[in-house]
């Protein structure tokens, strides 16, 4: 017994073995489930890298929406014409015109003791207050002879810049020219007054102005009243005087303007206005008066303001039979 070699201890270090196993197992399914993880994000980008590459194609060979239709960019000459008012738009009293009132030449050609009021002057006279259209054009004029008024109205294409900048200015003539002095040609002096005549809600920009020229006209007083009116509808514009040496109604200015905008809104649309269809004669283009020459010389006879046109009306009444008889 005493003799007995001294007891060994065991190794345990197998006994542990078998615990490390299910560790060793985790770590190698979390290892094997992050590659495999990683290898399915790359394929997943490489997916939607293509599928968002074939939306992009596909939306290249897509046909681009159609350009808007709403406004035309430019004001053709047909529909020029066809936005132009007709007496059936200012009212029952109004014809086709027959020709220039006299009182024209007689109260509005003149200088302007102010420079800067030359412009509107001139502008009166030559009926073209917002310059020169750009492109297509179009204008009639029509009379009131119970009142005594004539009424021009007129449509055009404009240079966008050059229509704003005549607005602007427009604006700024009741204080910049609200009175001042006109000399005519034979020394007549005649005091022209301008305010501001508002039209909220027509188009997209528009200016409004009555203006006034009193003085000894031919040897008798006389006092000349006129409304005038812009609107603008994108590049294009129409523009209206209405003038008479009577009391001039500024409805009618307002009615021709609101029927006027409707019209160049509805031809610019690419429509035709209901009324055109049925335009009366005396609303074509033999209704139609030229602007008068700023430089032209006044005749002799124009010295005496009237409110009859300038061209025989033909209203006289014909001889019966038993006269000529």
């Amino acid at each position: 017994m005493l003799n007995r070699p001294p007891r060994r201890h065991r190794r345990t270090v197998p006994a542990l073995a078998p615990a490390l196993v299910p560790v060793l197992a985790v770590a190698a399914l979390l290892t094997t489930a992050g590659c495999s993880g990683g290898g399915g994000s790359g394929a997943g980008a490489g997916a939607g890298d293509e599928a968002a590459a074939s939306a992009s194609a596909a939306a290249a060979r897509a046909p681009s929406p159609s350009p808007s239709v709403t406004v035309a960019h430019t004001l053709t000459e047909a529909q020029a014409k066809s936005a132009l008012v007709t007496p059936a738009d200012l009212g029952d009293d109004w014809t086709g015109t027959e020709g220039a009132a006299t009182w024209r030449d007689a109260l509005l050609k003149g200088k302007a003791d102010v420079t800067d009021c030359q412009r509107l002057l001139d502008g009166l006279y030559a009926e073209n207050l917002l310059g020169e259209p750009a492109g297509s054009r179009a204008a009639a004029g029509f009379d009131d002879t119970d009142a005594g008024a004539q009424l021009r109205y007129q449509v055009g294409a404009y240079d966008r810049a050059a229509l704003d900048s005549s607005l602007a200015w427009l604006k700024t003539v009741p204080e910049t020219c609200g009175q001042f002095t006109a000399t005519d040609v034979r020394g007549g002096q005649f005091t022209v007054r301008a305010v501001a005549a508002p039209l909220p809600g027509l188009g997209e920009a528009s200016e409004g102005l009555r203006v006034t020229v009193s003085g000894d006209g031919g040897g008798w007083p006389a006092v000349l009243t006129l409304d005038f009116a812009a609107v603008r509808v994108g590049d294009s514009a129409l523009s209206l005087t209405d003038g008479g040496l009577d009391d001039v109604d500024a409805e009618d200015v307002r009615r021709a303007a609101e029927a006027g905008t409707r019209r160049l809104e509805e031809v610019l649309a690419g429509r035709t206005p209901a009324a055109a269809l049925s335009a009366p004669a005396s609303a074509s283009d033999s209704a139609a008066v030229p602007a008068p020459d700023a430089d032209a010389d006044m005749d002799a006879e124009s010295d005496q303001p009237s409110v009859q046109p300038s061209e025989q009306s033909g209203d006289e009444d014909e001889p019966d039979a038993d006269e000529l008889s």
